[in-house]
């Protein structure tokens, strides 16, 4: 049968673009990779972020490179990773206010994270804490909530953003214990908010265990309660909240997202990267140091149903708590 010349062109044209995608990821990857951590240095996020990019740069024999995009709750750096080509060479560590609390939050945000990102695994846990600055006369959660009752108002508790994870701790908290006191959100994500506890401008917060661990080993900050089933053995004096009559157990979960349309051999690539990378002996040390629990998934799709669930999850108390982005 003889194929027309235009058609003719028009297959191997076809051919051409299929082996040049088929060679590209085969070849991946051949130069730096992108990491997007959606907030600023000094958070959870961060803290693992640098912690995972040496193993993954020697297991993609790449130099995977952090970068920072904090603002927005962390929407403009999810954004910026639903936006990047779609090739594996930007890949974004996403965690639970990023993925799982703000569509609901944020009803009107352009994006989706299960319909703008392939979810490839979580990588990690982190427990969270309840602290206050040194300066309260406060040793327990008991002790606080009776502070706050008797100083109605009158203290500030930082945050990331009203969206954040622990902004809905805290205004849990506060509503389960019939007190009050009033939110300072801080841009950027947990590190600027801990540094306005540091100063003293606000007296409490909830942020993950690893970025308060090592300002209360220094006795800048007071940890009163442990988020988490049990103590943690970074801090094995402090309770958690549950022993403190407080039945709080949410963390603060991290996992690796690409650009929908990422090719299949790619995702399939960067999650065995993932999983190789929380097997690393010093990854898996540095973690621990930091309070920080690994949590690897089976497979992609198991990734995908635990952000859905976790969505529809934090989507309820939003709902009940009838909570609206400012």
């Amino acid at each position: 049968m003889k194929v027309r010349p235009g058609i003719k062109a028009l297959l191997c044209g076809i051919t051409c673009a299929f082996s040049a995608a088929v060679l590209a990821q085969s070849d991946y990857p051949n130069r730096p990779v992108r990491m997007i951590v959606p907030f600023a240095p000094g958070g959870a996020s961060d803290f693992v972020g640098r912690i995972l990019q040496p193993a993954m740069s020697e297991l993609l024999r790449q130099q995977v490179v952090v970068d920072n995009r904090p603002g927005a709750a962390g929407n403009i750096g999810v954004e910026t990773a639903v936006r990047a080509s779609a090739d594996g060479y930007t890949f974004l560590l996403g965690n639970v206010g990023t993925m799982a609390i703000n569509p609901s939050y944020y009803t009107k945000f352009p994006y989706r994270p299960l319909k703008d990102l392939i979810p490839i695994t979580q990588v990690v846990d982190v427990p969270g804490s309840l602290v206050v600055h040194p300066s309260l006369p406060v040793k327990s959660v008991k002790d606080l909530v009776a502070h706050l009752k008797a100083n109605s108002g009158k203290l500030n508790y930082g945050s990331p953003a009203p969206s954040s994870a622990n902004s809905l701790e805290m205004l849990m908290f506060l509503n389960a214990n019939g007190a009050k006191a009033t939110e300072v959100p801080y841009k950027g994500g947990a590190g600027p908010a801990t540094i306005g506890l540091l100063s003293n401008e606000v007296q409490m917060m909830f942020v993950t265990f690893s970025s308060a661990l090592p300002h209360v080993k220094q006795d800048r900050m007071r940890m009163v309660g442990v988020i988490a089933p049990e103590r943690n053995p970074a801090l094995p004096d402090v309770p958690t909240m549950r022993e403190q009559g407080f039945d709080m157990t949410v963390g603060s979960w991290q996992g690796l997202f690409v650009p929908k349309d990422t090719p299949r051999p790619i995702v399939s690539k960067l999650l065995q990267v993932g999983q190789d990378t929380m097997k690393n002996p010093q990854v898996r040390k540095r973690l621990a140091d930091g309070g920080v629990s690994i949590v690897v998934s089976k497979s992609s799709a198991d990734f995908v149903k635990f952000v859905k669930d976790e969505t529809d999850r934090f989507g309820k108390v939003i709902k009940d708590a009838n909570i609206q982005a400012q």
